[in-house]
């Protein structure tokens, strides 16, 4: 049964409006398998095919790791650092460096190489976090950059869950707040609690749908160090297109309030075909 929000009320200045449809197509749209297949061409087009069983577990695993890593980056480093005018280019660079260690050395240097790239992501994620008003020194802030590596699961033809990333959101609400409210309350930041715990969780068999895509990828004949630095741009830049259309959803909810931006949301991406239309029965 389809879900009925509220119909938005046009309140929303042109720029804002113009920032929450720029949202809406990258929050929707994005995909990591067509960017790669944008990128390197059909030489990796079986990267949305299913793994075999091995390499599944080894993106699983690695993916469950890195965010472990990520946790405490989160929590602890990201605080308090400003915004460094040529972020974006020095995460590409070392995304690049990254990428061509993977290349070179296969799938052997995943458990090593993925956090190193997830680290640099959650990075270049809390600068954009940080540009669009968020205070990192607030654990919810910091959990919403975690967030946005659960966004990035999509499908070879980038389908996303019905209701999209309104509806993932919803998903994840409780487990985010969670994780949060243990934060604040008792200081640890440890991913064996419980409250983490349940949150990396949730994250990683999301993120490890990204992560086996480009397993894959970095495990065909031809990829090497070239590929492998290419594939990792691509990574990270899907991260943090993501992250920029998360980041203004939530700036956007500040200013207007939830309940008016979600309608408004649901409204663009069914007139931009995102999401079906509502039957003219619809309750």
């Amino acid at each position: 049964m389809a879900t009925t929000l509220p119909v938005a009320i046009n309140s929303l200045t042109s720029a804002d409006l113009a920032a929450l449809e720029e949202a809406v197509a990258a929050l929707e749209r994005s995909s990591f398998a067509r960017k790669l297949s944008h990128m390197v061409g059909n030489r990796i087009s079986f990267a949305g095919r299913a793994l075999p069983e091995k390499l599944q577990y080894i993106g699983s695993l690695a993916a469950r790791r890195a965010l472990e890593s990520a946790l405490g980056v989160a929590l602890n480093s990201l605080r308090g650092k400003p915004i460094s005018a040529d972020a974006r280019l020095r995460h590409r660079q070392l995304a690049m460096v990254s990428g061509a260690l993977g290349g070179a050395m296969g799938l052997a240097s995943l458990p090593v190489e993925l956090p190193i790239s997830t680290t640099i992501m959650l990075r270049a994620i809390a600068d954009i976090a940080r540009q669009e008003g968020e205070d990192l020194t607030d654990p919810t802030a910091a959990m919403a950059c975690l967030e946005v590596f659960a966004l990035g699961g999509h499908g070879e033809e980038g389908k996303v869950m019905e209701g999209g990333y309104l509806a993932l959101r919803g998903l994840f609400a409780k487990t985010v707040s969670d994780a949060a409210a243990y934060v604040t309350h008792t200081g640890v930041v440890s991913e064996s609690a419980p409250a983490l715990a349940r949150l990396i969780g949730a994250i990683a068999g999301r993120f490890g749908v990204v992560v086996s895509q480009k397993t894959a990828a970095q495990a065909a004949p031809i990829i090497g160090a070239i590929s492998g630095a290419v594939i990792n741009v691509a990574f990270t830049e899907h991260f943090q297109t993501l992250a920029r259309g998360h980041f203004t959803v939530r700036r956007l909810e500040r200013a207007y309030g939830p309940h008016e931006i979600r309608a408004e949301y649901a409204r663009i991406a069914r007139a931009s075909g995102f999401w079906p239309q509502e039957s003219a029965g619809a309750a």
